[in-house]
């Protein structure tokens, strides 16, 4: 397929994926119609790029469906200037995008291997390091901005901690059967947890709940 091609797929995916399904933020949606999806899949799987589905990317891993992601940043409200982490980071598509809304992106991933390809497409405009994905990076913190790009089982208190006072954390959360895009918000040394919609995300690895907690 030719830049034009994809160019026109991803103008229909900010059509009629986005705007159809309440995201009404133009900053947000601007990011989506600039940042080259394709450029961040498999050559193989870069006609799957502008689909409302996962793409395998290969370590157990997949780039979540456009429409999560952008609710995901939406609901974060980034103003330019704000530091944000990513919470698997992947290939770096959420942080390209999370870098056209103006914050400073630390993007954190497991995967040797996604972290490599992470910095071959941010180049300089990101920090991208490696890690176990549930503790964060605090070197960098405290962050306006937590995003954890992927469906988890809980939200460890060590990520609390990173947040500023008044910042934002967005996830997909796994709780009873159900999967929720949720957003919260620190308040001293308390947060509260606010759902926005129910919405099925691919998996991050490392937020498994202790096998004794389920049911």
């Amino acid at each position: 397929m030719s830049e034009h091609d994809f160019s026109r797929m991803r103008s229909a995916m900010v059509s009629n994926q986005l705007r159809t399904n309440a995201i009404t933020d133009t900053r947000v949606l601007a990011a989506l119609e600039g940042v080259a999806r394709d450029r961040f899949v498999p050559a193989d799987r870069a006609a799957l790029a502008y689909v409302d589905i996962p793409v395998p990317l290969g370590e157990g891993r997949s780039l979540n469906a456009p429409l999560i992601t952008a609710r995901l940043l939406q609901e974060a409200a980034i103003k330019p200037g704000q530091t944000a982490l990513l919470i698997g980071a992947a290939t770096g598509y959420a942080a390209a995008l999370l870098m056209a809304l103006g914050a400073s992106v630390t993007a954190l991933e497991s995967s040797g291997a996604l972290a490599a390809d992470a910095r071959a497409n941010l180049g300089d405009g990101a920090t991208v390091v490696e890690g176990p994905l549930a503790t964060g990076h605090a070197a960098s913190a405290p962050y306006d901005a937590i995003i954890i790009d992927g469906a988890v089982d809980q939200i460890p208190a060590s990520l609390w901690e990173q947040l500023r006072e008044g910042g934002t954390l967005m996830a997909v959360l796994r709780e009873a059967g159900v999967t929720r895009v949720v957003r919260g918000v620190r308040s001293g040394t308390s947060h509260a947890l606010f759902p926005v919609l129910d919405a099925d995300a691919a998996p991050l690895p490392g937020f498994e709940l202790p096998k004794e907690f389920r049911f």
